[in-house]
C-alpha cells in the first residue's frame, strides 16, 4: 500500500509505503525503540544504518513496524524493502521511483529506476528525512553496495549477526519475564491471569512468535492454560522423544503444533491452504494466486478455490489463529519463515514434492502470458519473490518453465540485466541436468542468456555461449526451428561485435530468408530480421540498402497495426531508421525523424529506458551534425550521465555516449574537457570490444583530432596510422570508418609540413569517398574541402579555385552555405572528421 499526504500534514509521512499493519498487541520494547531512535536521529553528520539482529521469531520485523509507525513524523517518507533475496532489493526501490516523482520500473526499467531513486535519496531530492526498512537481510555482503547513502536512515531487520561489523547493530533477544505478561495479558484481555501468563512465558521461552501462537490459540478456542499447558507438554515430550535436531525450542515447536491442530479441528481446509503457503517465498503471496481451478491441482485444494466463500474463510482463520498476517488493501497473505519451515517440517517428503509442484502451477497460472507489456509487469514482481523458495528452476512442467522464460522476459524488459542473468543460469542449470542440455527449453533459456550477456556489454562470454547453442539447437531441433534462426541471429550480434561485420551481414540475409520462408504473413520475427540485415548494411557504408530496408519495414508495420503490440522494437527499427538516414548526409531528415522518435521512447517507455538513452545519443548526434550545438550538447551531457549512473563506465553504451559528449565539446571549443573524456573512453574501448574491432580504432582517430588541434600533430599522426593499419584488415581502406580517419590523417601531414604527402592522401580519399557515398555526402564535401586548402597550401591556385567551385555549389544544395561546415570551408579552414560508434 502506498499512502501519500498533502505538505501541509506534519504529523503523517507524504509518502508511505507498503510498510505492514501495527501490531495492536505490541508489548515492551521501550528501551531498545528509544535506543534506536535516539542513535538514528541524534546526531547531525550522516548517520550509519542500523541493524536489529537476533533469531527468527524474537520479532525484529515487528519491531520495525512498530518503530515506523511511533517515529512516523519524524520523517517525510518510511518505505518498507524485503531483502531477502536481492532481486527484490532492486525491484522494491524501483516502486519507490513514481512516489519521488521519477519514472516509474514500468516505463524505465527495474535497474535505471532503483539507481534513479538511490541518486534521488542521496541528494535529499525532494526528501531528506526519509527511512528505509531492509527487512530478512540475511547476507551483509549482498546489499551493502545498495543501502542508500544521504540524510535519511536506514533500519535493517536480520537473524545474521555479522552486520555488527558493518553497521551500528542492536541485538534483539527474547521477551523479559515482565514482556511476555504484559504481552500475554494484553493479546488475552479475559481469561488469562498474570500468573498464568508467567506458566506459559516460562514454557514457551519468551519467545513472541511462540507467545502469539499461544494468545491466539486462547482467544480463537477459550482453551484454558493449566489444559494448553498439559498439551504443551505432552507435544514436547514427543518431540524430544523423537530426537529431531531444531533450530527452535521443542516448546516453539510443541505451540505451534497445537494451533495447527486446533484449526484443523474448527477448518480443516485453512489447514490445506497453510501447507500450501509454506511452499511459496516468505513475502507477501497475492490472493489472485488462488482464483482459478487448473489442472494438476488436487481435489481438495481445486474444490477450496471453486468456493471462493470457503477460500476466504479459510484465509481469514489462518490470520485469526496468527498462522498468516493479512494485507486486505493488497490482497495479500504472508506466512512467517518459521512458521513455513515447521509447516514443511512435519510433512513427508513425497507431500513436499506435491505441494510445491502445485504451488508451481499456481505460480505459472498467476502470471499473464506477454511479460513485454508494461500493464504486468505489476504481476511479474509480485510473482518474482516465489519463483526462487519455491523452487520453480527444478519444475519440469512445460507451463511452469514457461513462466521461467517469461519471468526472464520481464526481467530483460524492465532492464534488470543482472538478476535475469542469476535466474537464466539457475534454470538452465536445473534444466539441464533434468531433461539434456539439448532439450529445448533448455536451448531457450541459453539463447535468453546469450542476448543478457550482450546486454551487459559481456561480448566474449555471449559469443562462447551462443555458438554452442547454436551447434546444439542446429543439431537437435534443426536449421529453421524458431530457437535455432534466435540463435542464429545472436552469431550474426556476436561477429558484429568481434568487428566482422561482413560474416555477420551474411548470416543475418540467411536468417531472414528463412523466417520469410517459415511464415506467410510478415511479423515481428521478420522485421527484427530485417533491422539486423539494415543495421550490417550500415556498418559496411551502404546507407542506401539500410535506408530502403527500414523503410519498408516501417510501413508494413504501420499497415498491419502492429505498432502498439511491441513498441520497444518499433522504436528500435525508428530510431534504426534515424540514424540511417543521418549516416547517408541527410542531417535536417534526421533530425525530424530523431525527435519523433525520441517523443515516442519517452512516452511509450519512459526518460530512463535503455532504449530511449539510445534514441536520446542518436538524437544528440543529429543535432551536432546539423549545426543545433546548444540542444546537442544538453542532451548528450543528460544522456551519459543517465549511462554512467545506470550502467557504469565501462558498458558499451555508456563508452558510445563519451564519445558522442566528446565529440560536441571538440566542436564547441572544449578541448580539455573532450581531450580528458576521449583518451579516457579510448583506454576502455579494449576492455569491451577485441583489440582489433573497427570501433577502437575508430575512436582512437577522435583522440587524434583532440592531439592534433591542441598541439601535438606527431602524436596525431601517430595515432591515425596505427589507426587506418587497425582498420583495414576488418573494413579496408574503402570503408566510411577508414576513409575518415584517412582524411584527418592527411590533416596531420599537413600541420607538420609535409603537403605533398597530405594532398596525394587528401585527394586518394576524396575520390573513394565520392564512389563510396557519393559527391554530395557531408564526408565527401569535407575532404573535397580538405583537399582545397591542401591545393592552395602546393600553390596549385587554378585546381583549388575549380575544386572550390564545385565544393562550394554541393554545399548550397545539400547542407547550405549557412552550415557550420561550410563556414569553415569558405575560411579555408581544413575541417575534421569524427566518428560515434553505433550500437551493436
Amino acid at each position: 500500500m502506498i499512502r501519500t499526504q498533502p505538505n501541509s500534514s506534519p504529523k503523517i509521512p507524504q509518502v508511505w509505503g507498503k510498510i505492514p499493519p501495527r501490531n495492536k498487541n505490541f508489548t515492551g520494547r521501550t528501551d531498545l525503540l528509544e535506543r534506536l531512535h535516539a542513535g538514528l536521529g541524534g546526531r547531525v553528520t550522516a548517520v550509519l544504518p542500523h541493524a536489529l539482529h537476533g533469531l527468527g521469531g524474537v520479532g525484529k520485523t515487528m519491531m520495525a513496524v512498530e518503530y515506523a509507525h511511533r517515529y512516523q513524523s519524524d520523517y517525510d517518507l518510511i518505505w518498507w524493502i524485503p531483502a531477502d533475496q536481492p532481486v527484490l532489493v532492486r525491484s522494491s526501490l524501483a516502486s519507490l521511483a513514481a512516489p519521488l516523482g521519477l519514472p516509474s520500473a514500468s516505463v524505465s526499467g527495474v535497474e535505471e529506476a532503483a539507481n534513479a531513486v538511490l541518486e534521488a535519496l542521496r541528494r535529499g531530492d525532494p526528501f531528506t528525512n526519509w527511512l528505509l526498512i531492509f527487512d530478512n537481510a540475511d547476507e551483509p555482503e549482498e546489499l551493502t553496495d545498495i543501502l542508500p547513502q544521504g540524510p535519511g536512515h536506514v533500519l535493517i531487520t536480520s537473524r545474521n549477526h555479522r552486520w555488527a561489523g558493518v553497521v551500528d547493530a542492536v541485538p534483539i533477544d527474547v521477551f523479559t519475564r515482565k514482556e511476555s505478561v504484559e504481552f500475554l495479558t494484553r493479546r488475552v484481555p479475559r481469561g488469562i491471569t498474570p500468573e498464568d501468563a508467567d506458566r506459559l512465558a516460562e514454557e514457551l521461552g519468551d519467545l513472541p512468535l511462540a507467545l502469539e501462537q499461544a494468545g491466539a490459540l486462547h482467544t480463537e478456542t477459550g482453551i484454558a492454560v493449566t489444559e494448553y499447558l498439559r498439551l504443551l507438554a505432552e507435544r514436547t515430550s514427543q518431540l524430544l522423544s523423537q530426537g529431531r535436531p531444531s533450530e527452535y525450542p521443542a516448546s516453539m515447536t510443541a505451540a505451534w503444533a497445537l494451533s495447527v491442530a486446533s484449526l484443523e479441528e474448527k477448518l480443516p481446509e485453512a489447514l490445506v491452504l497453510l501447507r500450501y503457503c509454506a511452499f511459496f517465498g516468505p513475502e507477501p503471496i497475492p490472493r489472485d494466486a488462488f482464483i482459478k481451478v487448473v489442472p494438476g491441482l488436487s481435489p481438495q485444494l481445486a474444490e477450496l478455490i471453486a468456493d471462493p466463500i470457503r477460500l476466504g474463510r479459510a484465509i481469514a482463520e489462518l490470520g485469526r489463529f496468527a498462522l498468516a498476517r493479512l494485507d486486505l488493501p493488497a490482497r495479500t497473505m504472508q506466512v512467517h519463515r518459521l512458521i513455513q519451515a515447521l509447516v514443511r517440517e512435519e510433512l513427508p517428503a513425497a507431500e513436499h514434492e506435491r505441494l510445491r509442484h502445485e504451488v508451481h502451477l499456481l505460480l505459472a497460472n498467476y502470471a499473464p502470458p506477454n511479460p513485454r507489456e508494461s500493464t504486468n509487469w505489476d504481476t511479474y514482481l509480485n510473482a518474482l519473490g516465489h519463483i526462487g523458495p519455491s523452487k520453480v528452476a527444478a519444475c519440469q512442467e512445460s507451463s511452469v518453465r514457461k513462466l521461467a522464460i517469461n519471468m526472464i522476459s520481464f526481467l530483460s524488459a524492465s532492464a534488470d540485466f543482472g538478476s535475469a542473468r542469476a535466474f537464466a543460469q539457475s534454470f538452465i542449470d536445473e534444466w539441464s541436468s533434468a531433461s539434456g542440455a539439448d532439450h529445448e527449453e533448455v536451448l531457450t533459456m541459453r539463447v535468453e542468456m546469450g542476448n543478457l550477456l550482450r546486454e551487459l556489454g559481456r561480448y566474449d562470454e555471449a559469443a562462447r555461449s551462443n555458438l554452442e547453442t547454436l551447434q546444439a539447437a542446429e543439431k537437435s531441433l534443426g536449421p529453421d526451428h524458431d530457437v535455432t534462426l534466435r540463435a542464429l541471429r545472436g552469431r550474426a550480434a556476436d561477429l558484429r561485435a568481434s568487428g566482422d561485420f561482413w560474416q555477420a551481414h551474411d548470416i543475418d540475409e540467411e536468417v531472414l530468408r528463412r523466417f520469410e520462408t517459415a511464415s506467410s504473413a510478415r511479423d515481428w520475427n521478420i522485421w527484427r530480421a530485417v533491422n539486423s540485415v539494415a543495421l550490417d548494411h550500415g556498418l559496411k557504408s551502404d546507407y542506401l540498402k539500410a535506408r530502403a530496408l527500414l523503410e519498408q519495414a516501417i510501413r508494413e508495420i504501420r499497415a498491419s497495426g502492429a505498432v502498439s503490440t511491441d513498441p520497444a522494437s518499433y522504436l528500435n527499427i525508428l530510431t534504426g531508421l534515424a540514424r540511417t538516414v543521418r549516416l547517408g548526409g541527410d542531417y535536417s531528415e534526421a533530425c525530424d525523424l530523431g525527435e519523433d522518435a525520441y517523443a515516442y521512447a519517452i512516452e511509450q517507455l519512459g526518460p530512463e529506458h535503455a532504449w530511449t538513452l539510445r534514441t536520446g545519443k542518436d538524437l544528440s548526434i543529429a543535432w551536432r551534425r546539423a549545426g543545433d550545438y546548444d540542444r546537442a550538447m544538453e542532451l548528450a551531457e543528460e544522456i551519459h550521465q543517465r549511462y554512467v549512473r545506470t550502467l557504469g563506465l565501462d558498458h558499451p553504451d555508456t563508452l558510445a555516449a563519451a564519445i558522442c559528449l566528446s565529440n560536441i565539446q571538440r566542436t564547441v571549443g572544449q578541448f580539455q574537457e573532450a581531450m580528458g573524456l576521449a583518451d579516457d573512453t579510448v583506454r576502455r574501448y579494449p576492455r569491451v570490444y577485441i583489440t582489433e574491432h573497427p570501433y577502437n580504432h575508430a575512436c582512437a582517430g577522435n583522440l587524434a583530432i583532440l592531439r592534433r588541434i591542441t598541439g601535438d600533430p606527431e602524436i596525431a599522426r601517430k595515432i591515425n596510422e596505427d589507426a587506418l593499419a587497425g582498420s583495414e584488415p576488418k573494413l579496408g581502406r574503402d570503408h566510411h570508418y577508414s576513409l575518415t580517419v584517412a582524411v584527418n590523417l592527411a590533416s596531420d601531414l599537413a600541420a607538420l609540413g609535409e603537403m605533398e604527402s597530405a594532398y596525394r592522401l587528401s585527394a586518394g580519399s576524396l575520390r573513394r569517398l565520392t564512389a563510396l557515398l557519393g559527391e554530395d555526402h557531408p564526408t565527401t564535401l569535407l575532404a573535397a574541402a580538405n583537399t582545397v586548402a591542401n591545393l592552395r597550401d602546393l600553390g596549385r591556385d587554378d585546381e583549388a579555385a575549380e575544386l572550390f567551385a564545385a565544393t562550394e555549389e554541393r554545399y548550397r544544395r545539400t547542407l547550405t552555405l549557412d552550415h557550420p561546415d561550410a563556414r569553415v570551408f569558405f575560411e579555408g579552414r581544413r575541417l575534421d572528421a569524427d566518428f560515434d560508434p553505433p550500437p551493436i
